[in-house]
């Protein structure tokens, strides 16, 4: 195993709590009888819908159209017939179209036996298809479509691909538990992507505090003989936002305004290469995904295997209900996630985690003003003014922010958890972008 690696600029060290479910084995949630599954689950345009209320629908029928390049096709989770075609909040506080299904009939691909497919027979261009047609996208938060991020222009190379096995957000557990339990499936998922991207090396970053996950890849890499290189990370939020994870793999730093492509890297999270290896080997879409219930909470914590449209109270219901009164519920993890209101929002493909949380864990301080310390800039891991960036957003003056590298800021939370102020920091960044967008159209 390699010596430790991590970017080199800010960060913070949130305790993990990830005692709740790291040792907690993947199960299947129950299958909800009323499944609402929305149209806009990823990056770029929303999925057109395809059906009727009234239509019956079997498992894994697609039932909302990619509408453009940066889109992705949806997938019903399960048989039944469509109730509605509705509007609903997702867990981003977004709106969606959105159709509901009432289960009933018999499912054709659950308890089937499915043959799987010898996909190495098939060529790159094939592969990259049937992950398009299955709905693929990114499972670590921005749900970009995997097809997009693997279509590479003419001229470029890749040089790495680069396996996110880090999972730094604190509570979530899910990919911890993908690449123990499902070990031979993640490896012949990055197979698949290296038949498609043809990259010269594969690097595997994975975050110290998971030294089982680091040791089993390890193994079964020398087992099968693959040239896989694993490297373990120290524990540093945002070691797994990737453009931190690339300057602490390959010493790259990725252009302002730019994508990992060009330095020459592809970079996907170990959620994303599992849901791969199922579209190819077996024509599976994207109709579920691990997610972490957590929080202390919670009666019951666990890593369930949820199907898309699942409500977020059905899931608390599946681990015991609440412990204790919750102050704050998330969607995602504590640092990038979103707080919940509605109980009725649906699992989609981005949903990493559920978390709840006691009042005594929930840090909400009264927002004064800015006393000029510095720790912003300090941990923020791309170099950037948080509080120099919020006023401009704050006065409206978007063009001095773009000016100040309002979109090279990730978002990740770094600043606001350690501003003693209490200013909503990342909330401003969110808004300042939103501003910037309309305004430039």
């Amino acid at each position: 195993m390699k010596k430790l690696k991590a970017f080199p600029k800010g960060g913070v060290n949130p305790h993990d709590n990830k005692e709740f479910t790291n040792s907690v084995t993947i199960r299947n949630a129950p299958i909800p009888s009323i499944c609402t599954i929305p149209m806009h689950q990823h990056s770029g345009a929303p999925a057109k819908v395809l059906v009727s209320p009234g239509d019956a629908v079997q498992e894994g029928m697609l039932l909302g159209e990619a509408s453009g390049f940066i889109s992705a096709h949806v997938h019903s989770p399960v048989p039944g017939t469509v109730k509605d075609i509705t509007m609903v909040a997702l867990a981003n506080g977004m709106a969606s179209e959105a159709v509901v299904i009432e289960l009933g009939g018999e499912f054709n691909r659950s308890g089937k036996k499915i043959q799987p497919v010898e996909w190495r027979n098939l060529s790159s261009s094939r592969l990259l298809k049937k992950i398009k047609e299955m709905g693929i996208v990114g499972m670590g938060g921005a749900a970009v479509p995997v097809h997009v991020k693997y279509t590479i222009q003419k001229g470029r190379h890749v040089e790495f691909f680069v396996v996110n096995g880090v999972e730094c957000e604190p509570y979530l557990t899910a990919d911890h538990r993908l690449m123990l339990e499902k070990t031979e499936e993640v490896l012949e998922g990055i197979e698949i992507i290296r038949k498609i991207l043809k990259p010269d090396t594969v690097l595997i970053g994975i975050e110290e505090n998971k030294p089982d996950a680091i040791a089993v890849m390890e193994e079964k890499i020398e087992q099968r003989g693959f040239g896989f290189h694993v490297f373990s990370l120290e524990m540093k939020y945002p070691q797994g936002d990737e453009k931190q994870l690339l300057k602490s793999l390959t010493g790259r730093e990725v252009p302002s305004g730019m994508l990992p492509i060009e330095i020459g890297a592809v970079v996907s999270n170990v959620g994303t290469i599992f849901s791969i290896y199922e579209a190819v080997v077996f024509n599976k879409p994207l109709i579920e995904r691990v997610v972490t219930v957590t929080g202390s909470a919670v009666t019951d914590p666990a890593n369930l295997k949820v199907r898309i449209g699942t409500k977020i109270g059905d899931l608390i219901e599946e681990c015991g209900g609440f412990r204790i009164p919750p102050k704050k519920i998330i969607a995602g993890g504590p640092m990038m996630g979103f707080a919940q209101v509605d109980m009725n929002s649906p699992v989609t493909k981005n949903v990493s985690g559920i978390i709840a949380l006691p009042a005594e864990e929930t840090r909400i301080p009264r927002e004064t003003p800015c006393i000029r310390c510095g720790r912003c800039i300090r941990v923020c891991p791309m170099g950037l003014s948080p509080a120099y960036l919020y006023k401009w957003i704050d006065k409206q003056y978007i063009d001095k922010a773009l000016k100040e590298g309002l979109m090279d800021c990730r978002e990740c939370g770094s600043c606001g958890f350690v501003c003693p102020a209490g200013i909503p920091l990342v909330q401003g960044m969110k808004l300042g972008k939103l501003l910037a967008e309309k305004k430039r159209a």
